[in-house]
């Protein structure tokens, strides 16, 4: 008889057979196969929340197939992933099983490699139950939260809406960032911008004014602006001050998962969820060519900066060997995780060094391609030399006791940048090199310029600033971040405008809401707190039912409260109003949103009860017919674009017509999403395309 093994995802079970051989059966749960039914709380709050769960429905014939290999098996161990989830996972299949919970039948697997394998095989444990009871904790939490702030929302503002623990306070940091660009009242101020010419030089290096040798002077209109450009007529110029220095730039630790999420965002434009899904495959086992199924990365979901000492070693050895060894630090590095992480694993990190980017591309798809790069990269060059620079700082002494700064650098060893460097959120701008100059060296001042400027608005937040907020204030958990914002842009609480993330009124008015009736669901400290209290129950430190009770009592009265004292009050969202002129009663319709989506209505029912289908156009002709382009959508979701003399026309397009028109054929445009931008025509024998943006 073999011996079963359970996981959460069929992906593993190649990879894991592969290396365990015939002795072991493994199957997959596909994710949780028990929780907390849909349709109903299932929390008997006066039964100290005591949860009901049940069989997740279709997995009934699943949990069939588990007890009858499990019956005919010399043994059960539960190998789902090695995170809180993947805890509770595996003390529902016990229960299910009928195995015992103090029996060692719960393995893990960092890396699905031999070695990843081979190591979790060898420490089976018993199931870690305070693991389990702060899932359970988060779980009865954002149910209790849902189950009894959802209806409320929808009941209040508009039908559909949902809250949530970690969602609404996202809403809330987004929606405070758009008030703050509202009040934000642009200051002017002026710079003077100076270009030099050193002694027996071409070369020209800027410089800008900073005030005299007392300290800085502020410019703040034309006038004052006009004032010292006068005085500077004439000038005479020389450096009065030069300082050199070498600095030592280091390499960014190896990824954790929230890093992770914001430098794919940055560099590869990845939305969150897709970051994590590809990991996720390249984590569980991709079929490489002569090598089989095989896990390329180690967990994904981890807090913790610790590398194995194997790890290092091999990346020594690496470097070594491809860039040489000026190239390795004096001594292995080694990063400080911060002091609340959760510790169990190590960073993410390639699985084996040796298996380059390049190596591997032939048997990935594009966006697992690009993610392991991305991580074999960062991994890599977190154990590779400094880079150093050579900075000069020079001030510029005017003979009329005005002072100018200049700064530059050059590389004079790439270190780890021959590899990789880290991407940033907003671009700083740095001079470059300087020509060579010396104390007391006479300038030439070649260009002199006055410049208005304002100060600027704090920037929206993109999902890479997002995620950097929630982490910095301990806001959920960075293996929530990608179906956090998928939730607060699928309920149009939030929109992307480009790569920002801007509140819509329905995000603004439903914040409004909570804060003024349930101030600590939104509030940032108590959210933090929450999950730091679950961090608590998962050590061992306090007890699960204590903070759910600790939560429940003020939430409750906080509840009852606010539909006692908004009893019979509808909020009107402006948005939902319509141009649309009701023909039966002459009122401007509304767009609902019923059980099959969304529809154009009276607002005056129950008197008129008119109803129309809402039909969403974008602007643009149909590239077939000439009709109009509307909006329409896939049953999971997608947008697509159709027109709107459907089935006259067939026009169907995922790429999305624009209103720009093609100057060979005169047909509308459509645009192809991607990191380049491009717009093409689909008429037959045009084939016109272009850069969007770019002359024709």
């Amino acid at each position: 008889m073999s011996k079963l093994i359970i996981v959460e995802s069929p992906t593993k079970v190649k990879t894991i057979k592969k290396y365990l051989g015939g002795e072991y059966d493994v199957v997959a749960t596909m994710g949780h196969i028990r929780d907390l039914p849909e349709k109903r709380l299932s929390v008997d709050i006066k039964k100290d929340f005591k949860p009901k769960y049940e069989i997740i429905k279709g997995k009934e014939k699943l949990v069939d197939e588990l007890k009858e290999r499990a019956e005919k098996s010399s043994g059960v161990l539960l190998a789902t992933d090695p995170d809180r989830e993947g805890e509770a996972i595996s003390w529902h299949l016990a229960y299910i099983l009928g195995l015992n919970t103090e029996d060692k039948n719960r393995i893990t697997f960092n890396e699905i490699t031999k070695s990843g394998i081979s190591s979790g095989m060898e420490a089976p444990r018993t199931i870690d139950i305070d693991l389990v009871n702060a899932q359970q904790a988060r779980r009865i939490l954002d149910r209790l939260v849902g189950y009894k702030l959802s209806p409320f929302l929808s009941q209040k503002i508009r039908r559909g809406l949902s809250a949530g623990r970690v969602q609404s306070v996202a809403v809330r940091i987004i929606v405070d960032r758009e008030n703050e660009i509202r009040a934000f009242v642009p200051e002017e101020y002026w710079t003077l911008d100076a270009k030099f010419i050193p002694q027996g030089s071409r070369k020209a290096f800027a410089a800008a004014f900073y005030g005299n040798e007392d300290g800085k002077i502020k410019i703040s209109n034309k006038e004052e602006a006009d004032a010292l450009l006068k005085e500077l007529e004439g000038a005479q110029y020389k450096i009065s001050k030069l300082k050199k220095g070498t600095r030592r730039k280091s390499p960014a630790p190896p990824f954790i998962t929230s890093t992770l999420q914001q430098e794919a965002s940055r560099k590869l434009g990845f939305q969150a969820r897709r970051t994590m899904k590809a990991a996720q495959e390249l984590y569980e086992g991709v079929e490489l060519e002569g090598l089989g199924a095989t896990g390329l990365i180690t967990y994904m979901r981890t807090d913790s900066l610790r590398i194995s000492e194997d790890a290092i070693q091999e990346a020594v050895q690496y470097i070594g060997e491809r860039w040489g060894k000026k190239y390795l630090p004096d001594s292995p590095r080694h990063f400080k995780t911060k002091a609340n992480a959760q510790d169990g694993h190590e960073a993410i990190r390639p699985t084996t060094i040796s298996l380059s980017p390049d190596k591997v591309k032939a048997s990935l798809t594009n966006d697992q391609y690009k993610l392991y790069k991305l991580i074999w990269e960062r991994f890599v060059a977190c154990q590779m030399a400094n880079c150093l620079q050579s900075t000069t700082q020079v001030d510029i002494l005017a003979s009329t006791g005005h002072l100018f700064k200049a700064s530059g650098y050059i590389v004079t060893f790439d270190g780890f940048t021959v590899l990789y460097e880290e991407g940033k959120d907003e671009e700083t701008k740095e001079g470059g090199s300087l020509p060579p100059l010396e104390k007391d060296m006479a300038l030439k001042c070649k260009e002199l310029l006055g410049n208005q400027h304002f100060t600027q608005p704090p920037p929206r937040y993109t999902e890479a600033t997002l995620i950097k907020a929630l982490e910095e204030n301990g806001i959920g958990r960075p293996s929530t971040y990608a179906s956090t914002i998928s939730t607060i842009t699928g309920r149009e609480y939030v929109v992307r405008d480009g790569k920002a993330l801007k509140p819509t009124e329905l995000g603004e008015v439903s914040t409004k809401l909570m804060e003024d009736r349930f101030p600590k669901i939104v509030n940032i400290r108590f959210t933090a707190q929450v999950e730091t209290d679950l961090d608590r129950i998962q050590n061992g430190q306090t007890n699960w039912v204590d903070t759910l009770k600790s939560f429940y009592g003020d939430f409750e009265k906080t509840l009852k409260q606010a539909k006692e004292e908004m009893q019979g009050v509808k909020i009107q969202l402006k948005e939902d109003e319509t141009d649309i002129i009701c023909e039966k009663c002459g009122r401007r319709m509304v767009i609902k949103t019923g059980r099959y989506g969304k529809f154009i209505a009276c607002p005056g029912y129950p008197e008129c009860k008119n109803i129309k289908k809402l039909i969403q156009e974008n602007g643009a002709q149909c590239p077939k017919c000439d009709g109009k382009v509307v909006v329409r959508r896939s049953k999971k979701g997608r947008v697509f674009y159709g027109c709107s003399n459907y089935p006259a026309c067939d026009f169907v397009s995922w790429d999305e017509p624009v209103q720009e028109k093609c100057p060979r054929c005169g047909k509308t445009l459509l645009r192809k999403k991607g990191k380049t931008p491009k717009l093409y025509c689909i008429t037959p024998d045009c084939g016109f395309e272009k850069m969007e943006g770019q002359d024709e």
